[in-house]
């Protein structure tokens, strides 16, 4: 067997000077026929098992669903929870020159560790950090928005066969990573009736050994309630009887309203272990940039170094979010000034206002006036809509009639509600109301009418 090998270098390194030799090599190679027979005689490529498992339950739901709007109204999308989607609600000028200084520098071009960067991390440490919670940078996991915070404490916690405890309704995020992971998904219930509390007896039924995780979001998608610090402790109570973790889901931290306080759950435990996560997206109004994080507050050394080490194991496999956001990231959270906030809260608080006062007069709507986030939920007294069997198709003819699309609640695993998001401009929010209204009006049918008519 004869092999041309190309040598690199100077002319006397090859023969005649051209830098190639020929090398005759013996070989003895022994073929097993068997192995020959093995090949593929026709293609086989299928999707993998866990692609198969992955289903976004509001992609399959809104996919499915027949939206054709009523071509004499403009649409009114309330269905997304993107707050930049109609312009009203920019971020603020020093978050956007925060980041152009970061392109400026020509310091974040290449890759950073998979954690990111240790400024960067202490930005956000030095952030959140409070005596009763403190943290470090090495507390810190930098991560590509806070839906990756939330795959990776899924992944660190969690193995096929697991069972983890999610919201219901809730953020179908949860669901759709853990089911493709193989892990068990055990919905408790909230209470539309207690502001949204968690049915704290229903949560602790659900618990078993093979409970690997409580997932508590709050404020919350898709309710926009705050839960009190009491009821937090009860929580905690719930999670330290029985020794279970907490991934907290605080990416709408401090956007509550006016009166409302927002109390990190870390700082309220003693002996629970909390990965907390959260990000630009919503506070900043930036949910684009993909920045999020992971911040861990391992009570009484739980956790210890092999929940760390396994967080940094699974960062590698992405090598981190943004350099250039990480470079602005410092000067994002100390510089944006306190108005920015306090204008965005001002103006959801508003049109949750305007719309929960709008819908607490219709017939059949029960609206829950939230405390924060960017939604509100309305729940249908739906044996006053004989035209529809369910939330779906309520809001399915409600894009049809009135061009008003609102998300079906059966999405976040809660029938018989929709859920509205509140950061349009005003008018529309007003507009919206009145089409809902006039939707209503036409199909609501009154339990008295219905008995007079069996009667007869």
């Amino acid at each position: 067997m004869s092999f041309v090998v190309k040598m690199n270098g100077a002319p006397n390194n090859g023969i005649n000077g051209n830098g190639v030799h020929h090398v005759s090599v013996r070989t003895h190679v022994s073929v097993n026929p068997a192995k020959l027979k093995s090949h593929r005689q026709r293609w086989n490529v299928r999707p993998s098992e866990m692609s198969k498992k992955t289903l976004n339950p509001i992609r399959a739901i809104v996919d499915g669903m027949k939206l054709t709007p009523n071509p004499e109204k403009p649409m009114i999308a309330l269905s997304i929870g993107d707050p930049t989607v109609f312009g009203n609600l920019p971020t603020d000028d020093t978050v956007l020159q925060a980041v152009k200084e970061a392109i400026d520098s020509h310091k974040y071009n290449g890759y950073a560790p998979s954690v990111g960067y240790q400024k960067s991390r202490e930005a956000v440490a030095n952030f959140y950090s409070c005596p009763e919670a403190p943290l470090e940078g090495k507390d810190v996991i930098l991560t590509s928005g806070c839906s990756q915070a939330i795959e990776l404490a899924i992944s660190v916690l969690c193995n096929p066969g697991d069972n983890i405890l999610v919201p219901r309704p809730g953020f179908s995020l949860y669901k759709t990573l853990a089911v493709s992971m193989g892990i068990q998904v055990k919905f408790y219930n909230l209470l539309p009736e207690k502001s949204w509390e968690i049915d704290l007896q229903h949560l602790e039924s659900l618990i078993d050994d093979k409970t690997a995780c409580l997932i508590v979001n709050n404020p919350s998608n898709p309710c926009g309630s705050v839960f009190t610090k009491e009821h937090q402790h009860k929580i905690l109570a719930v999670a330290s009887r029985n020794c279970i973790p907490i991934l907290a889901d605080e990416i709408y931290g401090d956007m509550v309203f006016p009166g409302c306080d927002f109390q990190p759950l870390a700082p309220l435990s003693s002996d629970v272990p909390i990965l907390s996560c959260g990000g630009l997206a919503k506070r900043w109004l930036v949910p684009g940039w993909r920045m999020g994080w992971i911040l861990i507050h391992d009570r009484n050394y739980i956790f210890g170094t092999g929940i760390r080490e396994g967080l940094v194991k699974l960062s590698q496999r992405i090598l981190g979010p943004c350099t250039v956001v990480q470079g602005a990231l410092e000067s994002i959270l100390n510089d944006t000034p306190p108005e920015f906030y306090q204008g965005t809260i001002s103006f959801l608080k508003s049109n949750s206002e305007i719309c929960f006062s709008e819908l607490s007069t219709v017939p059949g709507l029960n609206p829950v006036m939230p405390s924060g986030a960017m939604y509100i939920m309305v729940g249908i007294e739906m044996e006053h809509f004989p035209d529809f069997q369910n939330d779906v198709e309520f809001t399915e003819r409600l894009v049809t009639e009135q061009s008003v699309f609102c998300l079906p609640a059966t999405a976040f695993e809660y029938p018989n509600f929709f859920r509205i998001v509140v950061t349009v401009p005003e008018e529309m929010m007003i507009e919206a109301c009145i089409r809902i209204r006039e939707f209503c009006a036409r199909h609501y049918r009154p339990r008295s009418q219905d008995s007079h008519e069996l009667d007869q």
